[in-house]
């Protein structure tokens, strides 16, 4: 079996990896691990040359020593220094060296011999029953438990649409394990950037971020918010979106990220009040839950009614039905004691945050696009930060650009969630076809194309918002506006290349024909012919 080799430096540090190429993906995460001398939750991140994330895995490009990768530990548990001291010697360095001496017997012996396995199996217990018990007299600690607590899949409708709880418990456990992890700050300004890539974190990963954004802008100290709660509700968030190709978990993300971004590069936090960038993060988070991969024109057809996947729109009278879904799950969560993050505000404050959220994810439906940016327009030339309707407004925008954001992104971001979201419009009109409904023309497999799908969008919807937004902030010119432009001129040139490869193909398919045709002429005078001769002859 063929040996990948793979250069990388940790820490300025040298060093090499080798594994065969069918090598499990877990093998391959252990073995950087080992590497980086990490913590077992602790979250790493590969780099290649150009500073861009790679995911580890066996899948990795073989490179040379001159093109080495860089090794990070972005997010780390800080708490071990407290335990060495109480115990007397430093355990973290006890277990760089059990690490080292592990990757030294993997290299030299080809495998972990049986033994090591075993030893590492009642490590892991013993750390499980420490971690459990809440007073370690017998070591002298006390331990407060209040205080500590790649490229999209083309499977996602593959997948049941819900969550499975084997799934949902998996992914929890991950993320508690994390909770507690100290981020770097290179990845809490890269969080802050429109450039980020969501395609390399995974879901408990993503938890950990969205919980630095809520710590960063200082929500869960304003607004007192608990550790165990705001967990409690960025995982019932992750478990009520589902498994389809677009308005999924890291799509609530990546829109939240971007809102995230825009809090910072427009500096907001100097122009609006807490609670309304409370407001425009958690509508963010919340502003797709529980999305069944259907639009709102599917929910509303004629006809529909005696379906029970028009339950939305019969409840909502037809008014934006997902987004009066989105809202109500959402404060489903908040209705809980355990999950619900504004539990420490009075009774004032959660009314006004309530409506607030309202507004903004009932702001996200498309149909009222042209109402709420006409709005905008006209009081941008007069916006004034202390007027509470301007900003009303503005909080809608915000959470529209957020919404809407991919094509701001690098391309190689981007094109993998446009990808998705064709999958999902491709899946919705094939069921109207098969249900006999009328076809949303922008959904059509056998009409829209990639280019075709963005060049108009990019045009007529994205870049007249966007270009707005940035009237009332220039500095957002560069951050979203240059990206879209070049993102129209990337797919309008698709868009050619598609026209004449077409025109080709029919030429090419009209010359055959015509080749066909005269042969087939040919052929006839050949046989006709002498035929005919006979029957001059005859008469």
């Amino acid at each position: 079996m063929p040996i990948k080799i793979i250069y990388f430096t940790v820490n300025g540090r040298p060093e090499r990896a080798e594994f065969p190429e069918d090598c499990p993906a877990q093998d391959v995460k252990d073995l950087f691990r080992s590497a980086a001398e990490a913590g077992p939750h602790d979250i790493l991140k590969l780099y290649n040359p150009k500073g861009s994330i790679i995911n580890i895995s066996p899948g990795l490009e073989p490179n040379s020593p001159n093109s080495c990768y860089k090794l990070e530990v972005v997010a780390a548990d800080c708490n071990s220094a407290e335990l060495a001291g109480a115990l007397g010697f430093d355990l973290s360095s006890m277990e760089k060296r059990l690490q080292g001496l592990e990757k030294k017997i993997l290299f030299e012996a080809g495998e972990t011999p049986a033994v090591v396995y075993e030893m590492k199996k009642q490590v892991d217990s013993f750390q499980e029953k420490l971690e459990s018990v809440e007073h370690l007299s017998w070591l002298g600690l006390f331990k407060d438990l209040s205080e500590t607590t790649h490229q999209p899949s083309p499977f996602y409708h593959k997948r049941t649409l819900h969550k499975t709880k084997d799934e949902c418990e998996r992914v929890q456990e991950k993320f508690l394990q994390m909770s507690s992890l100290e981020v770097s700050e290179e990845v809490r300004q890269y969080l802050k950037t429109p450039t980020f890539d969501n395609w390399q974190w995974e879901d408990a990963e993503i938890m950990v971020l969205l919980q630095v954004m809520y710590t960063d802008l200082d929500f869960t100290a304003t607004f007192n918010i608990e550790p165990d709660a705001l967990q409690h509700f960025l995982f019932e968030v992750y478990r009520r979106y589902n498994n389809i190709p677009f308005h999924n978990f890291k799509h609530c993300f990546c829109v939240t990220q971007m809102m995230y971004g825009l809090i910072w590069l427009t500096d907001l936090r100097s122009k609006m009040d807490s609670t309304e960038l409370l407001i425009m993060l958690t509508s963010a988070v919340c502003h797709d839950l529980d999305h069944t991969g259907y639009n709102n024109a599917y929910q509303v057809h004629p006809g529909l009614y005696i379906n029970a996947r028009t339950e939305l729109a019969l409840r909502y009278n037809d008014i934006s039905p997902l987004e009066n879904h989105h809202c109500a799950v959402a404060f489903e969560i908040l209705e809980k004691e355990e999950s619900n993050i504004f539990r420490n505000l009075s009774t004032e404050q959660y009314k006004r945050i309530r409506e607030g959220i309202i507004k903004c994810i009932l702001a996200t439906d498309m149909t009222r696009h042209n109402d709420i940016l006409n709005k905008f327009k006209s009081i941008l030339s007069a916006f004034d930060f202390t007027n509470k309707d301007h900003k009303d407004v503005l909080m809608m925008i915000l959470i529209k650009v957020s919404d809407i954001s991919n094509e701001a992104r690098p391309m190689e971001v981007a094109e993998p969630w446009l990808d998705c979201l064709l999958q999902e419009f491709y899946n919705q009109s094939d069921i109207e076809k098969l249900e006999g409904l009328p076809v949303t023309p922008f959904m059509d497999r056998d009409k829209v194309t990639k280019p075709s799908s963005q060049t108009g969008f990019i045009r007529f919807v994205l870049l007249p918002l966007f270009i707005e937004l940035a009237n009332l902030f220039p500095c957002l010119e560069q951050h979203i506006i240059d990206p879209v432009r070049k993102a129209l001129d990337y797919y309008t040139e698709m868009e050619k290349a598609l026209e004449r490869e077409n025109q080709n193909r029919a030429q090419s398919e009209n010359g055959t024909k015509h080749k066909e045709s005269a042969g087939s002429t040919v052929d006839g005078c050949a046989e006709t012919g002498p035929d005919a001769l006979k029957s001059d002859v005859i008469i």
